[in-house]
């Protein structure tokens, strides 16, 4: 590498709206990141994320055009 012109790379400390935190490495200069969903409060981590059809769209293909349409693909 060339000296001088790559960032210096730190321990920074990761701090969730959730207040869990934790120590990692980056080469920001504050030393600080503020996140707002860690792996201690993300839905898909915490086995509470739910599968959600917004709108309906499968409902509504197979309604305005049957199930057999979706069968012949």
């Amino acid at each position: 590498m060339k000296r001088d012109i790559h960032p210096e790379y730190v321990e920074t400390q990761v701090s969730c709206t959730c207040g869990a935190s934790f120590t990692t490495r980056s080469t920001i200069e504050s030393g600080t990141i503020r996140a707002e969903v860690c792996s201690e409060c993300h839905p898909f981590y915490t086995g509470k994320q739910k599968i959600l059809d917004t709108g309906g769209r499968v409902a509504r293909f197979e309604a305005r055009f049957g199930k057999a349409a979706a069968a012949k693909k």
